[in-house]
């Protein structure tokens, strides 16, 4: 949740829902940060959770070391679900889509908070549903395309001008249920993801088979994709290979080529429950609710955990400038920022 909820698998925890912005990606990472990085000194940054404590000895044969989460250099609170953070890069500043309420309540009170790279919430609301001629539902994923800022919400993808938030139009999809994730093409194209599910009274996914991929050219929306056969689509990255996509229902990612045929599937384990993605060179990011980690990986290759212990991890962000992984905690109400080196 371009580039969880982008949406929710988070929310069978709740449930889940990575939005890319249309910009050439950037390097490929090298190795996370370590723990002992020290937090950034910047107000509204809350100090650094402390690490578990070690698990008790057994006399079961010893599992691996879990290696712990490296220290956030900022942490921002107050949000009230927020499912994605999107990277502004012409104007240095972080987007966060708010959910605010169940996610898929047509309640008129979503709203999208502005953060500056610094620590500060600069505008906790800086688009709000019921205010200024806004509607906004339940935002999840968003991405960035010739001035236009997209956002997806339940069956509706909402457009707002970059510079004022204004709103600049709508395109309602006909036959979709939930609208996750949002991905903008160098060229202009702008694509979304139904997750083809409900969120059930008790928190589970209910599948809807509505799962599908469209499309955004000249105002209108066309299906790319229509089959169960996306396993729940959810997180969008445009990369150098395409639209690269991962699944809430399987632990895949996947290439989806212009005929809407999936290619270079790739397993994630050692998690699924996929939420949001991110294209950095040839290398990905991807959250997964099962093992509540960023995971870093390739297409074709392996993925192993690169940020650990991250509660409800939804629809995260790049810094392209600062290359900093921006991860918004859905049930938790915070976005934490890591930097990798």
């Amino acid at each position: 949740m371009a580039r969880a909820l982008g949406m929710f698998t988070s929310l069978v925890a709740a449930a889940a829902m990575v939005s890319c912005g249309g910009e050439a990606p950037p390097p490929a990472l090298a190795p996370a940060a370590s723990a002992s990085a020290a937090p950034v000194a910047t107000s509204g940054v809350e100090p650094s959770p402390a690490a578990p404590a070690a698990a008790a000895a057994s006399t079961a044969a010893p599992e691996p070391p879990r290696r712990a989460a490296p220290s956030p250099v900022a942490r921002y609170t107050g949000f009230a679900k927020p499912e994605s953070v999107l990277y502004d890069a012409d104007n240095d500043r972080y987007l966060v889509s708010n959910i605010n309420g169940n996610p898929g309540d047509r309640d008129n009170n979503g709203f999208i908070s502005v953060l500056s790279p610094d620590g500060q919430v600069t505008s906790l609301k800086w688009i709000e549903g019921g205010k200024n001629k806004v509607k906004l539902d339940a935002p999840t994923g968003s991405a960035i395309a010739k001035g236009v800022l997209y956002v997806a919400d339940l069956t509706t993808l909402r457009m707002f001008d970059l510079k004022t938030g204004a709103p600049k139009g709508e395109i309602a999809i006909p036959g979709t249920t939930l609208l996750n994730d949002v991905a903008a093409a160098p060229d202009g194209k702008v694509y979304v993801s139904d997750s083809g599910f409900t969120i059930g009274a008790t928190g589970n996914l209910e599948a809807t088979s509505s799962d599908a991929m469209y499309v955004i050219e000249k105002g209108k929306a066309r299906a790319l994709a229509k089959t169960t056969a996306l396993r729940m689509p959810n997180g969008l990255a445009w990369s150098d290979k395409g639209l690269v996509v991962c699944s809430s229902g399987a632990p895949e990612v996947f290439v989806l080529d212009e005929k809407g045929a999936k290619r270079d599937v790739t397993t994630t384990a050692p998690g699924g429950r996929l939420d949001g993605l991110i294209s950095l060179g040839d290398a990905l990011l991807v959250t997964s609710h099962d093992a509540s980690a960023v995971l870093r990986g390739k297409l074709g290759g392996t993925f192993e955990v690169a940020i650990p212990e991250q509660e409800t991890p939804a629809d995260i962000g790049y810094d392209t400038k600062r290359g900093r992984v921006l991860v918004p905690h859905v049930l938790v109400d915070t976005v934490d920022v890591y930097e990798l080196r």
